[in-house]
């Protein structure tokens, strides 16, 4: 151990004290050994160092920060070494705010596209994700500030995510789940990873000896520092001794006393809490020097314009008819959508920047060179239908040479804590797109919205402009998209398929009860689609440019692959060669083609560039469940550079000597992996790839209800008083919703209806104790005055002691 010097001098109580927070953000400080506090903050895009004291929870508002483009955004960029300087801006704000821990980059796969934070998360495809993550970390902690990656592991729905338990099969979860977590340790050297709120396989996350020992400590070697999400420990020790050292946000000392509890009658050794006590201090003195000893302010305008260049490098350019991009010198443009004037620019949840700056279109016309002939919002906000605003729109858009229709999804549709409904965007908008296609056809639609939409009404623009979530600055990097003065050379990190009903997991998203099957095994996204040969609107690496390329003369060695890259346009611009590799074996099933290296190339118009992608220990591997361990099958492999997962351009084999394991599966039992067609998995078969039954995926509504289940199973709780707050619930949602309260009534959801009943005790500060809990649990559950007595008293005996 690093500290085992200061640790001998600790007491027991001192040792289980620094295992929970001081409070909602700052970790406990002991000042007669010199270990001061840390403060953590919210911040995958920017930095929510809450504005209120820290000792009050809830999504206060944040200090000013730049508000960067979300992950989702950046992803599109395809330039790690631009995420890297994400990473160095975002290290330097924390600086200046004396932030120790910086609670991102997220890294959870887009399993399905309804996932409420999408837009918080990277890509499908784990390579793109943990190349990007590991530039993030690499940049954040150059600062002496550490990343926290989060949240691991497979947490992929929003619904019930406190309780919900993922049941997946070990090489899906190897492959697909974790790569990018690996690759978070192995080459970004994160200093602090955050464990997610779901039961993985029956065990919470933060419990689970095989994710957190096993894989994370023993095979990755990782040294640093768990963080739970904030009112995710279920069992304390049982989460101690997984190696989950630090339990946000403070309990006010009672799992303290658990720990202490658990040392004395020998549940845990006293070793392991040393042990976790080093790892924490390690994270306390990487991060305090820089912090304590150089806070100075950042440069807000130099920061904004980073946050420009960012967002004009994710700009995605879906469609481009009869060249109608970039907008022509002279052309008068009608401006037309709410998000023009009120720009649409991050998500909702814990992730929300309070920005420095803020750009919006309307404002940042005159220096585009654009000429503006009005504009008129066209729809309501919030999906309400408004005859009036579609026809003012319309008669604007009679008088122009072309539309600008700016459109979307808005912020209370993609947030923390709630699933998507649909892929649609709202019906109201379409009703305007519709209204001003019949009187002009030169429209350019512009999308913000941080994940994937459905897009039946795209022959109806000629130009479709994609800037996701782009910050504070998107607004601008957007009109200079459109005038060109920035050649947009972003691709879709995601799959657009046609309809939602073509996704791979939409028979099996999302859990509604106790349990999530991922039935689709490693078939999510382009995997699934190109495997089986499902049409989809816009594939996996898609995006124009306003100038084209050709690629050439392929060479593949056994290290990497050469190949020639021609500008064939007339303006400088950038791409992004993919590289796939695709195993012509049939003996392990496979996806037909998976994303193993890319690159980003500025070429000038007329230049040729040799390009070369380096092969790593990724590029061949697979899982094998029998070994227990990644093995190379033998076999000839196809290499295919490509500009998205289905425009391929050049190929050629390689024959590759494997490991020679034994092969895992029997190919009879298993059909639909080997197929590729995983939209029908029947139970026995997914019970075949699992090697283990399925449990029941419903709650038991015989049993009393308890600390794990939910607030909203209080529809069927035994006693009146849980039904009454069940349908309590149920109607202040509805009533918030209906007086335009949005954002509070998906507070509610979050925070309260979908909370388990620990979370009570977990997030309160230990305002509401378990020994309380017991008593509310008691009233639920049919018993209301012996319960509220049991609550009375140990209130009292609360406060008696201080608490």
């Amino acid at each position: 151990m690093k500290y085992n010097d200061i640790i001998e001098k600790m007491t027991l109580e001192e040792k289980a004290s620094l295992m929970s927070g001081k409070d909602f953000w700052q970790t406990q400080e002991i000042e007669r050994l010199g270990i001061d506090s840390i403060f953590l903050a919210d911040g995958p895009h920017g930095i929510r160092r809450q504005a209120a004291a820290a000792n009050k929870p809830g999504l206060n508002q944040g200090v000013p920060a730049t508000c960067y483009p979300t992950a989702a955004t950046v992803a599109n960029s395809w330039n790690a070494e631009l995420g890297e300087k994400v990473g160095e801006f975002l290290g330097e704000e924390a600086i200046a705010q004396n932030v120790n821990v910086l609670l991102g980059p997220g890294i959870n796969m887009k399993r399905n596209p309804l996932c409420g934070r999408n837009f918080e998360y990277f890509s499908e495809d784990p390579y793109l994700t943990g190349k990007m993550a590991a530039s993030y970390i690499r940049g954040i902690q150059s600062y002496g500030v550490s990343a926290c990656v989060k949240h691991f592991a497979v947490n992929n729905q929003e619904e019930k995510r406190m309780t919900i338990d993922t049941i997946v099969d070990e090489r899906t979860m190897r492959e697909i789940y974790l790569t990018a977590f690996e690759m978070a340790v192995k080459e970004g050297q994160t200093q602090s990873i955050m464990s997610s709120y779901n039961k993985l396989n029956g065990t919470y996350t933060n419990e689970h000896m095989h994710l957190m020992q096993d894989i994370l400590r023993h095979e990755w070697n990782y040294t640093g520092t768990v963080i739970t999400d904030w009112g995710g420990s279920n069992d304390r020790v049982a989460g101690l001794r997984a190696g989950n050292e630090l339990e946000m946000p403070t309990t006010a000392g009672e799992t303290d006393q658990e720990i202490i509890q658990a040392v004395h009658n020998g549940e845990i050794s006293e070793e392991i809490l040393d042990q976790s006590v080093d790892r924490l201090l390690d994270l306390i003195y990487f991060t305090e020097t820089k912090t304590k000893k150089d806070p100075r302010p950042f440069d807000v305008e130099k920061h904004h314009r980073v946050s420009q260049k960012v967002a004009e490098e994710s700009i995605v350019l879906l469609k481009n008819e009869n060249n109608i991009l970039p907008l022509t010198f002279g052309k008068k443009v009608a401006v037309i959508g709410d998000f023009a004037k009120d720009a649409r620019y991050q998500g909702a949840g814990s992730s929300i920047v309070n920005p420095t700056i803020l750009d919006h279109t309307m404002e940042c016309f005159e220096e585009s060179g654009i000429i503006s002939i009005g504009y008129e919002p066209g729809f309501e906000r919030y999906g309400k239908k408004n005859q009036k605003k579609i026809d003012k729109a319309c008669a604007l858009a009679e008088k122009a040479d072309a539309v600008l229709l700016y459109i979307g999804l808005d912020e209370v549709t993609e947030a923390e804590g709630l699933d998507r409904k649909h892929m649609n965007i709202p019906e109201n908008q379409i009703e305007l797109l519709d209204a001003i296609s019949e009187v002009n056809q030169n429209i350019i639609g512009i999308i913000s919205c941080g994940s994937a939409v459905e897009m039946p009404w795209i022959d109806k623009v000629k130009g479709l402009l994609h800037g996701y979530l782009g910050g504070q600055a998107g607004a601008r990097a957007i009109l200079r998209v459109l005038s060109g003065d920035v050649n947009p050379s972003g691709k879709l990190a995601e799959t657009y398929p046609i309809r939602y009903e073509d996704t791979p997991s939409a028979k099996y998203f999302p859990g509604k009860e106790k349990t999530v099957e991922y039935r689709e095994g490693m078939y999510i996204g382009y995997r699934y689609y190109d495997t089986a040969n499902v049409n989809v609107r816009f594939p996996f690496g898609y995006g124009l440019s306003y100038t084209t390329f050709a690629y050439s003369d392929i060479e593949v060695s056994k290290d990497a692959v050469t190949f020639q890259l021609t500008n064939t346009g007339q303006k400088a611009g950038m791409e992004v060669p993919q590289l796939y590799v695709r195993c012509q074996s049939d003996q392990i099933f496979r996806p037909t083609k998976e994303l193993k290296g890319f690159t980003k190339v500025f070429i000038n118009a007329g230049e040729t560039k040799t390009v070369t992608i380096s092969f790593d220990d990724k590029t061949f591997r697979y899982f094998n469940v029998q070994t227990n361990q990644w093995e190379i099958e033998t076999a000839e492999y196809e290499i295919l550079i490509g500009a998205s997962s289905a425009d391929i351009k050049l190929n050629d084999t390689i024959f590759i000597e494997g490991t020679n394991a034994p092969i895992p599966y029997d190919k009879e039992k298993l059909p639909s992996y080997y197929s590729g067609n995983i939209k029908n998995v029947s139970q026995r078969e997914f019970e075949s790839l699992l090697g283990r039954s399925v449990p029941s995926p419903y709650w038991d509504r015989t049993q009393p209800l308890g600390y794990n289940d939910m607030i909203a199973q209080c529809h069927y709780a035994k006693g009146i008083f849980g039904k009454l707050l069940y349908h309590s619930i149920v109607f202040t949602h509805w009533f918030l919703r209906k007086i335009g309260k949005r954002s509070q009534a998906n507070l509610m959801m979050m925070s309260v209806y979908n909370m388990p009943f620990r979370g009570i005790a977990r997030m309160t500060g230990g305002i509401v104790n378990m020994p309380m809990l017991d008593g509310i649990l008691t009233m639920v559950n049919g018993n209301f005055f012996k319960g509220i007595y049991h609550l009375t008293k140990e209130k009292v005996k609360l406060m008696k002691n201080g608490t």
